[in-house]
């Protein structure tokens, strides 16, 4: 009869994650509903306000409101590209505020350094709690992980360094969706509502033409009607481009600030163990 060989147990290196870890940057995980709120406003905005008789005089607009209205269809739909512009601006802010933490993001990341300096793994873990945000986030996993492989008596050094680099960019990786979700639609918008208002610039344009082809004497309120749909589209186009490009670049800059100190402080993890094992 064969002998049955003793099982080995194998040292567990790597507890497993929650299938629910969620990022600690807030926001609005589903832009959809922002651009449907902001079109309900802006087709509300365009008739009730911008098409209110008061705005008119036989007709004709006697006040800027009234000019806006005569920019046609094409008005409220880059009234909702630039609310939405707008709307995920202040989402982001909020958003990648949280994502900071309470503090400064350089006082802390010089701070966590000087705990690592005296290998002080308990205070920086403190400094962690205290700041918060994901850039805590990703330092308090990477210590918890340092603190795991300094008891670790089973891996090599290399393995040890190799586990914890992993972790650095696992947390990394979880963080790093929240802190650039929705910027992708402003990077869309600063395309998109300068060829929405040339398109409205074009049919101004067109307008305004057929009035000049009208036999006899051009009709005047049809040529006005069509300068005017052309010049607010374009003024319209032209401000949802230029402030979703403002918005997206200072908002990357943002995030590139966040991912530098993330970089730094795991690197700084990472020498710390290797120098200190």
């Amino acid at each position: 009869m064969e002998a049955q060989k003793p099982a080995t147990a194998q040292p567990a290196t790597k507890q497993a994650k929650p299938a629910n870890q969620k990022s600690n940057a807030p926001g609005i995980k589903n832009a959809f509903w922002v651009i449907v709120v902001c079109c309900i406003i802006a087709v509300c905005l365009f008739i009730f306000w911008f098409g209110h008789p008061m705005h008119f005089e036989d007709g004709h607009p006697v006040d800027l409101w009234g000019t806006i209205y005569k920019g046609g269809f094409i008005v409220p739909i880059l009234q909702t590209l630039f609310l939405t512009v707008i709307v995920i601006s202040f989402e982001r802010w909020f958003a990648l505020s949280g994502a900071k933490g309470k503090g400064s993001i350089t006082k802390f990341v010089a701070a966590v350094k000087a705990c690592l300096l005296k290998n002080d793994i308990a205070g920086a873990q403190k400094l962690c709690a205290q700041q918060k945000g994901s850039v805590a986030a990703v330092v308090s996993a990477a210590l918890a992980r340092y603190e795991e492989m300094d008891r670790n008596t089973v891996l090599t050094k290399e393995q040890k360094i190799a586990t914890i680099q992993k972790e650095v960019e696992e947390a990394t990786a979880l963080e790093m969706p929240a802190l650039q979700q929705n910027l992708p639609i402003v990077a869309t918008l600063t395309t998109l509502g300068t060829l929405v208002g040339l398109l409205g610039t074009v049919m101004g344009m067109i307008k305004s033409f057929q009035a000049l082809a009208q036999s006899g004497a051009p009709d005047s309120t049809e040529l006005s009607t069509g300068i005017s749909e052309a010049l607010i589209n374009t003024a319209f186009g032209i401000a949802t481009g230029a402030f979703a490009v403002i918005s997206y670049n200072y908002y990357s800059n943002k995030i590139d600030t966040l991912t530098y100190a993330i970089d730094e402080i795991g690197f700084s993890i990472v020498q710390t163990f290797a120098a200190t094992h």
